[in-house]
C-alpha cells in the first residue's frame, strides 16, 4: 500500500474546507486564504457603504445649509436613515421645517420671506421641494408687496369726499 500526500488524494470535504478544491463548482481562492466569492462580495459592501457615507455627508451639509440660513424660521432637522448592507444605519434624506406665514406687517413679511428664499436656496443643489418653498415665499413677498404699495397710495392720495350734498 501506497500513502500519497498530494491534495488530489484528500478527501473533497477537506478540500472544499481548505478552499483548495480543483473539482468543478467549488470556490478556488485568490492566494489569499479567502474564496474569490467572499472577496468580491466584500469589495460589494465596502463600495456601497463608501457611497451611503458619501450621501450621508451630502444631505447633512444640504440640511444645515437650509438651518444656517433659516435662523430663527427654520425648525430642527430631521434625517431619514437606511440601514446599510454592514448593518449600520446612514442617512439617506432629511427636512427642516420653515415657517412661511405671513408677518404682522407687509415689511416684516417681506423681510421674513426674503430669509425664507434664502433659506430655500441656500444648498447648493436645491431639491424641487426647496424650489416649491422659494416659489411660496415669493407669493407671499409679492402680496405683501402689495399691499404695502397700496397702503401708500391711500396715504399718499388726496381724499376725495365721495358723499354728494343734496341738501337745500
Amino acid at each position: 500500500m501506497r500513502i500519497d500526500t498530494t491534495p488530489s488524494s484528500l478527501s473533497p470535504a477537506y478540500q472544499e474546507r481548505a478552499g483548495s478544491s480543483k473539482e468543478p463548482g467549488k470556490r478556488s481562492n485568490n492566494g489569499s486564504g479567502q474564496p474569490v466569492a467572499d472577496k468580491a462580495r466584500q469589495e460589494k459592501v465596502k463600495q456601497q457603504v463608501q457611497g451611503l457615507k458619501a450621501e450621508e455627508q451630502k444631505v447633512k451639509a444640504h440640511e444645515m445649509a437650509h438651518k444656517g440660513a433659516g435662523g430663527e424660521y427654520a425648525g430642527a432637522i430631521r434625517y431619514q436613515y437606511a440601514t446599510g448592507p454592514d448593518g449600520q444605519a446612514y442617512i439617506v434624506g432629511g427636512e427642516v421645517s420653515i415657517d412661511i406665514s405671513e408677518g404682522k406687517t407687509p415689511e416684516e413679511t417681506l423681510r421674513k420671506m426674503e430669509q425664507v428664499k434664502r433659506a430655500a436656496m441656500a444648498p447648493a443643489d436645491p431639491s424641487p421641494q426647496d424650489n416649491s418653498v422659494a416659489s411660496a415665499a415669493t407669493r407671499i413677498e409679492q402680496k405683501a408687496r402689495y399691499e404695502l404699495m397700496k397702503a401708500n397710495y391711500e396715504k399718499d392720495s388726496p381724499q376725495t369726499d365721495k358723499h354728494i350734498d343734496t341738501s337745500v
